[in-house]
């Protein structure tokens, strides 16, 4: 798998957008900057990046992100849309305009529930992170990894390895990392941005979250309910959730944990699942998201408690058909 397939529609294209999911996390701003700065290293052209919603102020040492914006006029039609860590069409939302619109659309992805969407799809569900996926990308296809480029990519394979630790790093990703620290990124630095730059509201909120969590079925299974309120007594943004239900999952008696976060008082909950035992991916399909097997998310239109119902009846039916 290389870009050459698709190499003469980059070189060709005069306006070139690059889309990451909602809410975006290290994997995708690493690797939507990688991308912008690959391009300008092989075609000395810019593309525009959209990053939608919130940045998360952890990030803002990535090399270009502050040209990215959290939206572009929908009456735009460009050459070529490229989306990056996009699981599912309707996670980039109103800029799915955009992308419908495009002349050719690219698909860049390891998510193994991605659907192929794209004109031309290079999706690899057994990479560690999309990340993992343009690093070869770039190798196998001759594109110049510079030192900002190197920065972005090691950002998108540290943060969706969870520093190195989750199951999804393999052999292959430590030599990739490897490389990347040989052509200029800083292990040491980067973490640092990435897990050690905590403000003091994040903190407290977070050990407010925790404090509050409620474990069943003999503590294996663990979750916390997030409410606006929570949000608004410690000023908290949105990546102020980040690795809330990592936490709950490292309870060593615990298979299952999630998080339910409230989005629209009564009427939509955000959730995110964490696993060592269950599929957490399959449980998340139910409700129209997806993921990893051991780390997914989606999104329940109700309110916080039916919400937790919901999933924890999933949860129930699925161990009954183990028994």
């Amino acid at each position: 798998m290389n870009f050459r397939d698709t190499e003469d529609i980059i070189k060709t294209a005069k306006k070139i957008l690059i889309i990451s999911h909602v809410n975006p996390d290290g994997d995708a701003l690493g690797s939507t900057c990688a991308l912008y700065k690959a391009i300008y290293n092989r075609f000395k052209k810019k593309a525009d990046m959209c990053a939608l919603t919130y940045l998360s102020p952890v990030y803002s040492f990535l090399p270009n992100l502050n040209l990215a914006k959290s939206s572009y006029d929908t009456s735009l039609v460009y050459d070529l849309v490229i989306t990056v860590d996009v699981a599912d069409i309707n996670r980039i939302c109103d800029m799915k305009i955009l992308f419908d619109k495009a002349k050719t659309t690219i698909n860049i992805d390891h998510h193994k529930t991605n659907n192929y969407f794209g004109d031309y799809n290079y999706v690899v569900p057994e990479a560690s992170s999309t990340g993992e996926v343009l690093y070869n990308l770039f190798k196998n296809s001759d594109w110049k990894t510079d030192k900002e480029t190197a920065e972005c990519l090691y950002t998108a394979i540290l943060t969706d390895t969870g520093g190195f630790r989750f199951d999804n790093t393999t052999d292959d990703v430590f030599k990739i990392a490897s490389d990347l620290v040989k052509l200029g990124a800083s292990p040491s630095e980067i973490f640092t941005h990435c897990y050690e730059e905590k403000s003091k509201n994040f903190v407290m909120f977070q050990n407010h979250c925790i404090s509050k969590a409620k474990f069943i079925n003999d503590d294996k299974i663990a979750y916390t309910t997030i409410y606006k309120r929570d949000f608004e007594r410690f000023n908290a943004k949105d990546d102020f959730t980040e690795g809330l239900a990592e936490q709950l999952r490292a309870i060593n008696t615990t298979d299952l944990a999630f998080i339910v976060k409230e989005i629209e008082p009564n009427k939509l909950c955000k959730i995110s699942m964490r696993s060592k035992e269950y599929d957490v991916a399959e449980i998340c399909s139910v409700f129209g998201g997806g993921g990893h097997s051991k780390a997914a998310g989606c999104s329940i239109k109700s309110n916080v408690e039916n919400a937790v119902k919901k999933i924890l009846d999933i949860i129930s039916r699925i161990d009954n058909e183990r028994k």
